[in-house]
């Protein structure tokens, strides 16, 4: 017998926030990681202030993207049935998001030389 209150389309929306999170995620990595190349021409306080400000960046970015994978293996654990359907699509937008949120945040405390 067929269950009735198990959403057959529950993998749908955790699915496609996977597929379009984890890239950003990687590229978000990746350009923070070569954003100390910003700076190899600077010198003196310069590179102080870059190197002072890149650090708790850094630190931002890699807190922020782990949220965003604790966020999206919530909307993956979430349960199928219909009436955790909300709960479920809400969690799978808010990971691509907070990569965004985490991204903007990172490139805001950069002292850019």
């Amino acid at each position: 017998m067929r269950d009735i209150t198990r959403d057959p389309h529950a993998r749908i929306a955790p699915l496609v926030s996977t597929l379009v999170t984890l890239p950003m995620a990687v590229i978000a990595l990746t350009a923070g990681g070569l954003t100390p190349m910003a700076c190899d021409g600077c010198d003196g306080a310069r590179a102080d202030r870059f190197d002072a400000s890149f650090g708790p960046a850094w630190t931002v970015l890699w807190v922020g993207l782990a949220l965003a994978l604790i966020v999206l293996i919530a909307s993956w654990d979430t349960s199928r049935e219909y009436r955790a359907a909300p709960r479920r699509t809400a969690l799978a937008l808010a990971a691509p998001a907070t990569v965004v949120v985490t991204f903007v945040a990172f490139m805001a405390l950069v002292d850019w030389p």
